[in-house]
């Protein structure tokens, strides 16, 4: 068999071609289970844990999110952002243990379970009453509940790629950590900051009990309204005698309830007769006198159909002061004489000319400012409103009517009275229970607060601590400081049976609470073995009281804990008790949090511990569809995490985190995550391309590196300086890069670092150094020092962007680590940040090659003009000319320009450009023209060049490519 002719040999096999194991296609959905599988198997965890130790601590605590129902986006959300700031300081020498948990206790489950009662298709068929059930029957159906979804949630948050101890994971309801909240509890009843009182709180009356803020939402709603005015009975001016003091309220249920008017001192109210009405107006009647604010006349007027009236004067309203009315239901047959009471006005610093009348009626059941205003003044407190939301038998003449159905029965009654100046509906923003959607009422109710502003000093306190941390963004310290400085008393109580008691015991006979520390050990004790199961037990009384005691005399207080105490709570069993630092590095939540779980746990460690459980807080915002809208299965645009790691991957899901600018609300759909996955076909572009130059690297050019067993040992001084330009110039955007990164570890500020890293793959890696390189590394000898350089690069950049991507991206960059790293139980999770020496920073070389880049960029313009046209197909076709300033003319050979802008032959001249050059536009007296290169074209680099065909042996070559081809036959 004869060899074949020069002319007809194929040079493909001496091009050194890309090689790798590393797919093109990502097909995460299916591989990313198996790598979750490996780390179980390899125990990446423990190992990371060994790995660790001696280490400074970074403690993340995990805020729990509630274990009822799966995950939706934004427990996505939180999930993988804590997971790449944990991975993150982990790799960058942190010993980052996390300890994931979940809420467990609480309304929303108790919710679940009564449904569940209720449904006619469930378990029970509709046959099961909540309030017959056993309540440690009822308290066990609970904890299977959230044991279900507590294991469902938690190996959904595994399969996003999510790190941590999940065999050691914390839950509110494990025993130990009722004990320890029992035992917080316990140090505000020993340190007297926990009492017993009677003040309006947030009630809801489907759900029977009291709301904290963090869990009422705001709701358009339709309330009824009226006016109604309060004759003045004695105390007043002669001419004020008989008129009526006008009140406007949106609440017309609460008018039973009313034992006050308040006024402001400072406030012109005007004595108004009503001289004419509106047709068809049957409720104000000529003749009538009122008393408004004189600003409020007007408005006063149109609603309640004045048609002509006259004001005889004008007065301030400090003359109201000791002023005495009567109730307008006084005179109603149907009360029974139940209103005879006098009703004083009273000064309140809250009154407003803003709506109304000026004059506001005080109901000390349910608002905060009646309650104040009128027990400062020794006004009793009436309970006229049940749990269930119905009037009791204080509410005379409504007794049982539901208090969102009073307002008919009410104008009735002063209708009939004569004193319902106007009545009517208004849609306004109101407040309902999240859980339910019901709206709630204020209602004063015995409940256990913790005090602010006691000797404990805990707003003072709470306050100064705000202002020592540090938040991301920083406007959360505003937020919640004036959330703190503006809040009542903790009501922590709650009248459920799902959580943990307040186990605290009232004596009978004289009110005052136990406040006795062997109780709270024995309760605590008992607590730890048995949970907080054992308060409800037969006996529990005598058991934790002791001997001496007698559990007759002593009320055992059945209340519950407000959930966010409970959660506020878990630095004392998830930190201390495990031997974490406290104050923990960071909390991290949404946005909301700063009334929820950072306000409560920063309470409740204030005031238990004397400082805040965190030094920074970190905040992150709502996901919306593409369109801006909350997700709402009505809509039909909710992206549920579980669709995306079945279509996607995890690893676009983390992705679509870090693009995203998570201080603010982000979007998600189907065309932004078409965005990311395309994001992320680039990035793995970019590893498969430089793992496939990389290939033999470890055995050819090994002494670039120090070993294997370094995440990256970086280049000798002496290796670096020989580096060229170009490949110094890529070493010092790493420099760049990699004090981005540290400064995000460090500030726990990660909004755009990660485009930052895609935008350098695209356009620094892909579209500028490795398309100038490529020649050099398919077709330059192996032992040439252009592409040994190269080669040294790029497994600086291996090593970087795959360390740099594991937090966002940690199965595939496992796998771009183990493709060129193989091992049984190797991991990139197990490498740490590449230590970046301090010599690659050279901003006089990257400020040379910025104006390199722009002059490039005028000679590209000139070569994508030429192949629109057809003048040629590839640049190389191309030896364009170049116009440069005299001063320019030093900055590289012309054989350097072609080769950075990928022509065959490129002349330099300082004469002036002609019209029909290509002008830079950043870079004055630079142009570029295009020219034809001129020769043959090399049949293995494919560069144009006169010396194509002057060799006998290999005709079809240049030069260069003819001396490797005979090298690698010698």
């Amino acid at each position: 068999m004869t060899d074949a002719s020069p002319a007809s040999r194929d040079y493909r096999g001496t091009v050194f071609l890309p090689q790798t194991s590393f797919p093109m296609k990502g097909d995460l959905p299916k591989r990313e289970p198996g790598w979750l599988e490996r780390w179980e198997r390899i125990g990446l965890w423990s190992r990371l844990r060994a790995q660790s130790e001696g280490r400074e601590k970074f403690v993340l605590h995990d805020g729990p999110p509630y274990a009822n129902g799966a995950l939706h986006i934004g427990h996505a959300l939180n999930k993988i952002l804590k997971d790449v700031i944990n991975r993150a300081a982990q790799m960058s020498g942190k010993d980052a243990d996390y300890i994931p948990g979940w809420d467990c206790h609480g309304l929303p489950i108790e919710w679940k379970v009564e449904e569940e009662y209720r449904n006619p298709k469930g378990k029970y068929q509709g046959g099961r009453d909540k309030d017959a059930v056993p309540v440690l029957e009822f308290r066990a159906e609970c904890r299977a509940y959230a044991a279900h979804w507590l294991d469902v949630q938690r190996e959904e948050f595994k399969r996003l790629g999510v790190a941590g101890d999940w065999a050691g994971r914390y839950a509110t309801m494990d025993f130990p950590s009722e004990a320890a909240i029992a035992g917080e509890i316990g140090k505000f009843l020993l340190n007297g900051s926990l009492y017993r009182g009677l003040r309006p709180v947030m009630w809801s009356p489907v759900e029977k009990t009291a709301l904290a803020e963090a869990e009422v939402e705001y709701h358009d709603h339709k309330s009824a309204i009226l006016y109604t005015g309060f004759p003045i009975i004695a105390g007043a001016p002669e001419d004020l005698i008989d008129a009526e003091a006008v009140i406007w309220t949106t609440t017309p249920w609460t008018i039973p309830a009313n034992r006050a008017l308040a006024y402001g001192a400072e406030i012109d109210y005007a004595l108004v007769v009503v001289d004419g009405v509106a047709d068809g107006i049957e409720l104000v009647r000529a003749g009538q006198r009122f008393i408004v604010a004189e600003a409020l006349i007007g408005s006063f007027a149109k609603e309640v159909g004045l048609a002509a009236f006259s004001v005889k004067r004008v007065f301030k309203g400090a003359e109201l002061a000791g002023a005495i009315a009567a109730h307008p239901l006084r005179s109603w047959s149907g009360a029974d004489d139940g209103y005879q009471f006098a009703v004083p006005l009273l000064e309140g610093d809250f009154v407003t000319t803003e709506a109304g009348t000026g004059l506001v009626h005080m109901a000390p059941a349910h608002g905060e400012d009646d309650f104040h205003l009128t027990r400062a003044h020794g006004i009793a407190v009436p309970e006229c409103v049940a749990d269930d939301g119905t009037y009791t038998s204080q509410a005379p003449g409504f007794t049982g009517i539901h208090v969102f159905k009073a307002h008919e029965p009410v104008w009735a009654a002063l209708t009939e009275t004569g004193h319902l100046a106007g009545k009517g509906f208004i849609t306004h923003s109101y407040p309902h229970s999240w859980r339910s959607k019901k709206p709630i009422i204020f209602r004063a109710t015995p409940q256990w607060f913790i005090a602010m502003d006691d000797g404990n000093q805990i707003r003072a306190k709470s306050l100064q601590a705000i202002a020592e941390t540090h938040f991301v963004p920083d406007q959360g310290r505003n937020r919640i400081g004036s959330m703190v400085a503006a809040r009542p008393d903790w009501c922590i109580s709650r009248q459920r049976a799902w959580g943990v008691p307040i186990a605290v015991f009232v004596h009978k006979e004289t009110r005052e609470v136990l406040r006795d520390e062997a109780v709270l050990d024995r309760v605590c004790t008992a607590f730890a073995a048995e949970g907080a199961d054992a308060w409800y037990r037969p006996g529990a009384a005598a058991r934790f009281l002791g001997d001496g005691r007698n559990a007759d005399d002593y009320e055992q207080v059945m209340d519950i804990v407000d959930v966010w105490f409970e959660s506020g709570s878990t630095h004392a069993f998830v930190l201390r008790d495990r031997g974490l630092p406290v104050p923990a590095d960071l909390y991290l939540e949404g946005s909301d949090q700063h009334r929820g779980w950072f306000h409560s746990s920063l309470l409740e460690s204030i005031g238990a511990n004397g400082h805040a459980p965190f030094k920074a807080i970190l905040t992150h915002g709502f996901v919306l569809d593409e369109g801006g809208r909350k997700m709402s299965k009505s809509l039909g645009n909710v992206t549920a995490p579980q669709e995306v790691t079945q279509q996607y991957g995890a690893d676009i899901l983390r992705l679509w985190v870090m693009n995203s600018d998570v201080s603010d609300d982000l979007r998600i759909g189907k065309n932004i995550l078409g965005q990311q996955a395309e994001l992320y076909r680039r990035i793995r572009n970019t590893l498969r391309w430089l793992l496939g130059n990389l290939a033999g690297f470890e055995q050819g050019e090994a002494t670039a590196r120090k070993s294997d067993d370094e995440p990256f040992s970086g280049l000798s001084a002496g290796a670096y300086r020989a580096l060229p330009e170009l490949e110094r110039w890529v070493l010092h955007r790493l420099s760049e890069l990699d004090a981005r990164m540290r400064k995000a570890v460090a500030d726990y500020d990660w909004n755009g670092v990660y485009p930052e890293l895609h935008a350098f793959c695209a356009t620094d890696l892909s579209a500028f150094y490795f398309d100038i390189r490529k020649d050099s590394l398919y077709c330059d000898a192996a032992d040439n020092p252009r592409r040994r350089a190269a080669r040294t690069v790029l497994d600086v950049l291996h090593r970087c962007l795959t360390a740099w991507l594991a937090p966002v991206m940690p199965f595939t960059a496992e796998e771009a680590w183990l493709a060129r790293f193989p091992s049984e139980d190797g991991s990139v999770h197990l490498q740490g940040f590449p230590e970046i020496p301090a010599e690659w920073r050279d901003e006089a070389l990257a400020a040379k090659w910025d104006t390199i880049r722009g002059i490039r960029r005028a000679v590209t313009g000139v070569l994508e003009k030429a192949r629109a046209s057809g003048d040629i197909g590839s640049s190389l076709q191309a030896a364009p000319v170049l116009h440069l300033p005299e001063e320019l003319l030093p900055l590289l050979p012309p054989a350097q320009w072609a080769e950075l802008c990928i022509t065959s032959d490129l002349r330099l001249t300082t004469t002036p450009a002609p019209e029909a050059a290509q002008m830079a536009e950043s870079q004055p007296g630079v142009a570029a023209l295009f020219a034809p290169a001129a020769g043959g074209k090399c049949e293995r680099c494919w560069r144009v060049l006169p010396e194509v065909g002057s060799s006998a042996a290999h005709p079809g070559l240049c030069l260069r490519c003819e001396a490797v081809v005979e090298q690698a036959a010698a």
